[in-house]
């Protein structure tokens, strides 16, 4: 079981990351939707938030729809590092993000597996991470570890691509139409729900990034761009920096050389619509660029 709070990204689903240290129960139980029975894996200290106590180890033959009480019981245990390598089939599968149109985008991707990831808590949750490496800092880079490989199945509109069934074209948050507002999250968790691929269905709130100047909410996206490589020159900048005779000298040590020793390569490109536009040319084979610095050049 994989929780999330953002379903449209479901269908971008490449992997499934677990905490290698952390202890999962396969539980045997019944759907809490379509009542058929259905084994799931969740970490064990995170049973009590999806199971009630007084279902343990009840009658599981002698279950009926129409108790309020679903009878659960743990068939056995083990450690996420044990669930490394295991497949899975997809919980949304369509034309856009098969496997054949994951390896066409990366050729010797490996999606549908169970990767570990030391970022996996039993804080909330399940404690089983769903992983769409194109929507994600922490997908990503467990994705590019585990070759999952990448699929984005929404455009820069913010829309779903062709080939994702009857949810291609369809706007990824709320949209208002003519008469009201359209979420696409709450059509996907009830096709889940009627398909009894979902356990648990319900309204979260959270926090959420927004942009902060037309306060409507952001999509992570990957997209190009480009980076100066800083990285290359911040152990001699670290060093540059303790020569400086900063006024407070907490400044100095503190917050701008905490800054420096954290440095990420820098990146200059800017793909909002106030963006000012790189004086970037290139030809269209890509053979020549050249960056125009002056009206001269």
């Amino acid at each position: 079981m994989a929780w999330t709070t953002t379903p449209w990204t479901l269908p971008s689903n490449l992997g499934l990351t677990v905490g290698p240290n952390i202890e999962y129960s396969l539980v045997q139980s019944f759907n809490p939707y379509t009542h058929e029975a259905q084994n799931v894996v969740i970490a064990t200290a995170l049973l009590h938030k999806y199971f009630k106590a007084e279902g343990k180890d009840a009658d599981l033959a002698a279950y009926q729809k129409e108790d309020k009480i679903i009878p659960w019981k743990v068939i056995s245990t083990f450690t996420g590092k044990e669930l490394e390598g295991l497949r899975y089939e997809q919980l949304m599968p369509f034309e856009a993000n098969s496997l054949e149109a994951v390896q066409a985008i990366t050729p010797d991707a490996d999606p549908f597996k169970v990767v570990i990831g030391d970022f996996v808590t039993t804080e909330d949750g399940t404690g089983i991470v769903h992983t769409a490496p194109a929507f994600g800092a922490d997908d990503y880079k467990v994705g590019q570890k585990n070759n999952l490989g990448i699929v984005t199945l929404v455009d820069r509109e913010g829309k779903f691509v062709p080939g994702v069934g009857e949810y291609s074209g369809r706007y990824v948050k709320d949209y208002k139409d003519e008469a009201n507002y359209v979420d696409v999250n709450v059509d996907i968790s009830v096709d889940l729900k009627l398909k009894g691929r979902t356990f648990k269905v319900e309204k979260y709130e959270h926090n959420y990034p927004h942009c902060w100047r037309t306060d409507k909410p952001v999509l992570y996206y990957p997209l190009d761009a480009w980076f100066i490589r800083t990285t290359a020159l911040r152990d001699k900048m670290v060093e540059l920096n303790k020569t400086i005779h900063w006024k407070p000298k907490s400044t100095g040590e503190g917050r701008f050389g905490n800054w420096l020793e954290n440095m990420v390569d820098w990146n200059l490109s800017r793909s909002r619509f106030w963006g000012t536009p790189l004086p970037v040319w290139s030809t269209e084979d890509g053979e020549e660029i050249k960056c125009i610095g002056s009206m001269r050049s």
